[in-house]
């Protein structure tokens, strides 16, 4: 076993779940229902479609508890740019979340290495708090670009009529400081916070601890909030500012020498 696919294993055991490639129609349907569920019916991939994406070889992955589907996570093979996993979708169900998700991400970086790919990327929306946390903390991806409406309305269960900004980040599968966060969060040792000292001289945007909440209950404000983080993203890339969180909230500075060589 490798030592990415001993870390996605312990990810597992200690959810308590089982994470595996989903295979057979019963796993596509499930995992379509699961889609559903999250996103509203009809927004998310149906089977047919996961099926096909499983047949492809691309990384479709099912975590379960007891027989029961809980989690999912589906990928394609991408190019531009560079050979890379594109990660479109992963789900949980509210009830299994605690590190169902982070199990299934180690699952897949696991099979990719496997398949001699060294980088995913994936989107997320840059104002929801628990994703850059996991994203950037946990799994320790970064933040090359954003992408400002990048899926126009989706009108989905989660998102409604809001904009679709969304950061893209880029998960170096191979790199140093990649396999040690890993390890660290397995371990549950505390990390350590290198962008508060630069806090005093870099841009920090705050963010709010419920945006989805917010956005339920007072679309208005939350509306507020994603013009003021535009006013602050699209300069902050514009200038090529790294980007890191620490304690709820982004910090843009300039990029060290080690952040400009990706897999450093």
């Amino acid at each position: 076993m490798t030592e990415a696919a001993g870390q996605a294993k312990t990810a597992a055991d200690v959810a308590g779940a089982l994470v595996r490639p989903a295979s057979g129609l019963d796993d596509y349907a499930a995992i379509a229902t699961l889609f559903d569920e999250t996103w509203g019916r009809g927004t998310g991939p149906g089977p047919s479609y996961i099926q096909a994406v499983a047949h492809a070889g691309n990384t479709v992955l099912v975590a379960t508890r007891d027989g029961e589907a809980i989690g999912a996570l589906l990928g394609v093979l991408g190019w531009d740019d560079g050979l890379h996993v594109h990660s479109h979708v992963t789900a949980v169900r509210p009830s299994a979340r605690g590190g169902v998700g982070f199990a299934l991400k180690l699952a897949q970086r696991a099979l990719a290495l496997e398949h001699g790919v060294t980088e995913v990327r994936w989107t997320y929306d840059p104002l929801i708090r628990r994703n850059a946390h996991f994203n950037l903390e946990k799994l320790g991806a970064t933040v090359p670009a954003y992408r400002p409406d990048f899926y126009g309305v989706l009108d989905d269960a989660i998102s409604g009529t809001d904009s679709t900004d969304r950061f893209e980040v880029s998960w170096q599968l191979d790199s140093l400081p990649v396999a040690q966060i890993i390890d660290r969060v397995l371990s549950g040792a505390p990390g350590s916070q290198p962008a508060l000292a630069a806090a005093a001289t870099g841009i920090r945007l705050e963010l709010h601890p419920d945006y989805e909440a917010l956005r339920r209950s007072d679309p208005d404000a939350a509306a507020e909030l994603r013009a003021a983080s535009r006013a602050v993203f699209e300069p902050a890339f514009a200038e090529g500012l790294t980007v890191t969180f620490e304690d709820g909230g982004y910090i843009f500075t300039p990029p060290t020498e080690a952040q400009r060589t990706p897999g450093s």
